[in-house]
């Protein structure tokens, strides 16, 4: 799966960090094309310093005086907060090829999503309702219980969560003076913006809104569109931690009848159609209710998901992030054609805290060294944080997420050994809910199968 993009021209990449760094690292490997970076990460200090000086639209405006001089030809970014909208706005600036700016507002303004969703594609939204206040505001009565309540605009799931009752979700949006300038930061762009491309009368992104709770399983689409086309690259299941709404793991190949991965690909080029999606990655998160064969989508991603290209490169030789690139170029993905496979089912793992006085040990040096000898084709990320940042995270997300780990397997029983046992040897709990029965763990030098050059050891951890 080559990618032939020009050396004269360099492409400029924003908010490169985790699975995008690993993933434009490896589409890139031996083409000789430049790249510069940009863009900060929002989850480690001192960096993420740079949001209190952050006007997006004045950046916008730095980097196109800036792309002359340093021969830009594309722009490309993955990241939710801040990089596909910066991306957009860029690519409209200068010309380039990218998603129209209006699309990706359309997508990440959920109650303007909802609306649109709601007329082309009734019989996949749910019931919703915008609270009628601002962050930190008393909650309005007469709201009905249960309900599902998340951000206008928010990424990361942050502050999604279902509450029963109006206490419940009083306690849930009180927030801290830092609280809220955090909030006030990373909203205000998207609502400037939102307002201007929108139009006057699209709701306010500084609230809340609820939605009909739903419980059913859920699974992920991904796709591109390329000349106005949309062209469906496959599902990837999300299996959540016993009785929350917290993810375990992440899952190829999907066990969705095709079926009804045929429905989400027609409710995903409805609703983009109506969009003005007319290029891009797109990434449609949704539920599947097979007792009552109900579809309901959860929310539309205006980008690639980064953390699912690591998978379907595995099982399905498809590379989302060349596959990105080209579209930043302006080139028709189908021409890069796939590498062999080189797993038969691979997944993401997430290891998760939910209660705050438990205690989480990082894997020390010895153990990260071993991890790589063990798994050559594994990625491991690990995130420790301070005590106050992981309490935010309890309040914000519901749990502190503080690790991944990407493996393959020849089949799904080989996969959960290989995880089982690469758990082991760094001291986490393996994201399994059948741990009580725990299969023979292999040995960790019983890996796959030689990791083909595609694969490159990597760890990352956060500060």
């Amino acid at each position: 799966m080559q990618l032939s993009l020009s050396p004269a021209g360099r492409t400029l990449i924003l908010f490169n960090h985790d699975w995008d760094e690993i993933g434009h690292e490896r589409a890139l490997r031996g083409t000789g094309h430049p790249v510069d970076i940009d863009g900060f990460d929002l989850f480690s200090f001192p960096s993420n310093v740079q949001l209190a000086f952050l006007d997006l639209q004045r950046w916008v405006n730095r980097l196109a005086r800036k792309a002359s001089s340093r021969a830009w030809t594309a722009v490309v970014s993955h990241q939710e907060q801040f990089g596909a909208l910066a991306a957009a706005l860029l690519a409209e600036r200068m010309g380039w090829p990218g998603t129209p700016v209006q699309a990706i507002l359309a997508c990440q303004h959920k109650v303007y999503a909802r609306q649109v969703l709601q007329q082309v594609a009734p019989e996949a939204c749910v019931a919703y309702a915008l609270m009628e206040a601002e962050y930190g505001d008393p909650v309005p009565p007469g709201l009905r219980y249960p309900a599902f309540v998340k951000p206008v605009k928010a990424a990361f799931s942050v502050l999604a969560r279902e509450v029963r009752s109006q206490q419940e979700l009083h306690r849930h949006t009180r927030f801290g003076p830092w609280e809220r300038w955090v909030i006030r930061r990373l909203v205000e762009p998207f609502d400037r913006l939102s307002r201007e491309r929108l139009g006057p009368g699209v709701s306010s992104a500084h609230r809340m809104m609820l939605e009909e709770p739903v419980h059913a399983e859920q699974f992920n689409l991904d796709g591109y569109v390329f000349q106005g086309q949309l062209y469906p690259i496959g599902v990837v299941d999300a299996i959540m931690y016993p009785g929350t709404q917290a993810f375990m793991r992440h899952q190829l190949p999907t066990r969705l009848p095709q079926a009804v991965q045929d429905r989400a690909t027609d409710v995903a080029r409805r609703f983009l159609g109506a969009v003005g999606f007319t290029h891009g990655l797109f990434n449609m998160e949704f539920f599947y209710d097979e007792a009552r064969d109900r579809l309901s989508v959860i929310e539309f991603n205006p980008r690639m998901a980064s953390q699912y290209s690591d998978l379907y490169l595995r099982v399905l030789g498809i590379d989302l992030h060349a596959i990105g690139l080209a579209l930043a170029h302006g080139q028709d993905p189908a021409c890069l054609g796939r590498v062999v496979p080189q797993a038969g089912s691979a997944a993401s793992f997430v290891y998760r805290q939910f209660d705050p006085v438990d205690q989480v040990s990082m894997p020390d040096r010895h153990q990260r060294e071993a991890f790589v000898r063990g798994f050559p084709d594994g990625l491991l990320f690990c995130y420790p944080k301070s005590a106050g940042s992981v309490a935010r995270d309890h309040k914000w997300l519901g749990s502190w997420r503080y690790g991944i780990v990407h493996l393959g397997g020849r089949d799904e029983a080989q996969l959960r050994e290989r995880c089982e046992a690469a758990s082991a040897l760094l001291g986490w709990p393996a994201p399994y809910d059948e741990l009580s029965q725990p299969s023979a763990a292999l040995k960790p030098g019983e890996a796959l199968h030689k990791p083909t050059p595609s694969f490159s050891p990597a760890i990352r951890t956060r500060p």
